[in-house]
């Protein structure tokens, strides 16, 4: 109800026409004039900015208006939530001509920030420059007891991110000086108590006390973003802002990489983690800048590794911890980066955090960052990330499939590290079908994730069996939905369950005959074997329905294109072959959900004259099962896309020219085969279980017919009857209910066509059997080259022969 209601608004808003817009604008403009600022005006704000917002292009305000919510903005009268509000709406039209806005407006730190947040949306280099040195002077010049500066750092963190040269060299070096204070030195003690001011309040009542650890103890260390308490002074919430934007400083607008010489001096000093700290004790005030913000980022992120080792009291303080936990680990990556001296600091920590988190399912999302930790430095600190890899292929995806933001993070994680992994690239390989997990269960968000990271996950040693598995995806996402339904007691599930419906589907999960299709579908590694899972489908078919499984089934198509475009990058003529034959078997053998055969078809068809292009002879070495397949009943009635597509292939590449094994006894085979099929489409009724053929099938029929007789002119004068009767029947009354006088024009004109060809059967072989040096595309544009003069000929000839018979 709540998304069907958001909707419903957005559509409103996006409705609101220009003049409307006007009358509105003129309303606020008013009540902005009159410094009303009740609960009309709030209301009035709101709608404005669902209007502004609503829309990807820009909305036009009245310059009045504009104007009136800039003067709002820098009111110092003017109560909060109404200039956050005139803030947001200035932000969505950006950028515009029509400001005004100057940071020497703003009356305090907290309209500064808003008023610089506005200014930073246009988009101005020179604006950015400008924001960004004002703020820092300010930043610079009050001390952290005065008023909270916690709405400049933001504003900070976003000029460095979008001019990271912005800022002066001497105000990125007092910023870090400050940002490092901040992180080590926030009061230990908990926020002092509004005085009550009634009897009983007593100066002794209201003294605050230290803050406490996640697991209720008083802390006895420095201040971080996991200390609790009631209330917070504020260093203390710059201790937390500063926290928040540390690494976007660290890697954008901070300090620079140290220099060669700087980590030399100290590399005696840093050869063991003890000497390290005692000299961090004696010499760290001493310290430039720049490493001083390192360093005291380095002890905070110590700090939180240890604090998330305690048992949080509540749920959402245990939340909190594993989010701190992934920033620490990723800022002591960027620390160690910069600086590798760092590394023998960290590694014991991370050492310690990693054992801990493989043996705890709830810490899944943190092992990414520890992950990528140890991709970067594992080399220089001679430590293997093949354990950690080891665990996220095999278990998280397994364990995890149903998590829609770790699934996003993991496939992240898999494309952002491909040069990374070295060794590891075969376990990530041979670990897709725990990947497809996560694509089968939230597929519209990860698709193009996926697209993206299907060329580094196939190679020639898992194209078939990923392909099978692409195909088997909706199957795949109704055996994950059935895994988690089991998990659940009856009355947990909904009414609407299709386990519920049908408790088949559960019992299939016991059933000792299923569960080895089961377990293969699910498995987590590649197998190398195939099992046909035509009995699963039919044990899964009342999940077909599920809003799941029909997402999953919308995207196996592109994910299809994009495993064909990676896969004929690198195959051979014996892979083309197999994905050749896989292409036949499985077209009749797909799990049956609401238009997922019908679009799986249309790419399966596309993609097999690909393959025969790429390995030509496979028309010859897989003659057995194209005659079979053309020749099975179930062909010609679903599988219209791929019989049209096999057909032309046949035509096409079953020649001497492609393979020198190519025998006129195959090609009368062939020719007998098809001949039975195009006589079969044309002369049954349609109905509900056989749908009418279309032309297209018909048509390409005729073709290859023809172009099997023009190789083995034995067949010229049965292909020349055939076509005879096939131009007959197209113009017969009897057959026009059945096919549209379209599709019989253009029978008719083909097999006009072919026949005409066919008179003079030496230049139909040149034109239907070309050379590959014909078949090159300048052979079909130049009207000079050979093969449009050899049809030019052949029509004048037969016209003129026509010419002379009698009339």
């Amino acid at each position: 109800m709540l998304a069907a209601g958001t909707e419903n608004l957005l559509r409103q808003a996006r409705e609101v026409g220009a003049v409307e817009l006007g009358r509105f604008c003129a309303r606020i403009s008013a009540l902005l004039q009159a410094e009303d600022w009740g609960p009309d005006t709030l209301d009035a704000l709101r709608r404005l900015f669902l209007i502004v917002a609503a829309t990807k292009y820009s909305r036009r305000l009245e310059p009045t208006c504009v104007a009136l919510l800039q003067t709002t903005l820098c009111s110092p009268r003017c109560p909060e939530r109404l200039q956050l509000l005139c803030a947001a709406v200035l932000r969505e039209m950006a950028p515009s001509n029509s400001l005004s806005l100057s940071c020497d407006h703003a009356q305090s730190s907290r309209q500064l920030g808003l008023v610089a947040s506005v200014l930073l949306a246009q988009g101005d280099p020179q604006q950015v420059r400008t924001v960004g040195q004002c703020v820092v002077k300010v930043l610079e010049s009050r001390q952290s007891e005065g008023p909270s500066l916690t709405h400049l750092l933001p504003v900070v963190s976003k000029v460095a991110s979008l001019a990271p040269d912005a800022l002066p060299e001497e105000q990125t070096k007092a910023l870090s000086k400050r940002l490092g204070d901040w992180l080590r030195y926030a009061s230990v003690q908990q926020g002092a108590a509004h005085a009550s001011g009634g009897f009983f309040s007593t100066p002794r009542a209201r003294q605050p006390g230290p803050v406490t650890e996640m697991d209720g103890s008083v802390a006895t260390d420095f201040f971080t973003v996991l200390s609790m308490g009631q209330r917070f002074t504020e260093d203390q919430r710059l201790n937390v802002q500063a926290f928040s934007m540390l690494r976007a400083w660290l890697l954008q607008g901070g300090p620079e990489r140290l220099g060669a010489t700087d980590a030399d001096d100290r590399s005696e000093l840093e050869g063991s983690t003890v000497s390290v700290l005692s000299a961090a004790s004696t010499a760290s005030h001493l310290l430039p800048p720049a490493e001083w913000l390192r360093e005291k980022a380095l002890e905070y992120c110590q700090r939180l590794l240890e604090q998330s080792g305690r048992r949080a009291l509540r749920k959402a303080d245990s939340d909190l911890q594993k989010a701190c936990l992934v920033e620490a680990v990723l800022v002591l990556d960027v620390l160690c980066r910069q600086d590798p001296s760092f590394l023998y600091r960290a590694l014991p920590s991370l050492r310690a955090l990693r054992t801990r988190l493989c043996g705890d399912p709830a810490c899944a999302r943190v092992l990414l960052p520890v992950a990528q930790f140890f991709l970067h430095h594992g080399e220089a600190a001679a430590v293997d990330a093949d354990a950690v890899c080891q665990h996220l292929f095999t278990r998280i995806p397994s364990e995890h499939f149903h998590s829609p933001m770790l699934g996003f993070e993991f496939v992240q994680f898999c494309r952002d590290h491909l040069l990374l992994f070295g060794s590891n690239l075969d376990l990530l390989r041979t670990s897709f079908p725990n990947l497809f997990k996560f694509l089968a269960w939230s597929s519209p968000a990860l698709t193009s994730e996926f697209v993206a990271l299907l060329p580094a996950l196939v190679d020639a040693g898992t194209a078939v069996e990923m392909l099978h598995l692409l195909l088997d995806l909706p199957s795949l996402t109704a055996a994950l939905e059935l895994q988690l339904r089991s998990l659940q007691a009856v009355s947990e599930r909904p009414l609407w369950d299709a386990s519920v419906r049908a408790p088949g589907c559960l019992e299939a999960l016991r059933d000792p005959q299923a569960q080895g299709l089961f377990q293969h579908l699910l498995r987590a590694k590649a197998s190398g074997t195939v099992e046909r899972l035509t009995p699963l489908h039919q044990l899964l078919q009342p999940l077909a329905s599920c809003a799941r499984v029909l997402h999953c089934a919308q995207a196996v198509p592109t994910l299809l294109r994009a495993f064909f475009a990676a896969v004929t990058q690198f195959a051979d003529g014996a892979l083309a072959s197999q994905l050749a034959l896989l292409l036949l078997e499985r077209s009749d053998s797909l799990f049956q959900v609401e238009g997922y055969e019908a679009d799986v078809h249309r790419v399966l068809s596309s993609q097999f004259p690909g393959l025969c292009r790429l390995h030509p002879p496979l028309v010859v070495e897989r003659a057995k099962e194209l005659l079979e397949f053309v020749g099975s009943l179930g062909g010609p009635r679903s599988t219209g896309h791929m019989l049209t597509s096999v057909v032309w292939a046949i035509g096409e590449y079953l020649s001497v020219s492609w393979d020198r094994r190519c025998t006129a006894e195959q090609i009368n085979r062939f020719f007998e085969a098809l001949e039975a099929l195009l006589f079969e489409v044309t002369q049954s009724r349609p109905s509900a279980t056989l749908p009418k053929c279309p032309p297209q099938v018909i048509t390409v029929l005729m073709t290859t017919l023809t172009k099997l007789a023009s190789r083995s002119q034995d067949l010229i004068p049965r292909v020349s009857l055939l076509l005879s009767k096939m131009r007959t029947l197209a113009q017969s009354p009897a057959v026009g209910p059945v096919h549209g006088k379209d599709d019989l024009g253009a029978v008719c004109t083909r097999a006009t066509e072919l026949l005409n060809l066919l008179k003079m059967p030496s230049v139909a072989q040149f034109v239907l059997t070309p050379s590959m040096e014909v078949s090159q595309p300048r052979y079909h544009r130049d009207c000079n080259t050979a093969l449009p003069l050899a049809l030019d000929m052949v029509s004048r000839l037969l016209e003129r022969e026509a010419g002379l018979l009698p009339g």
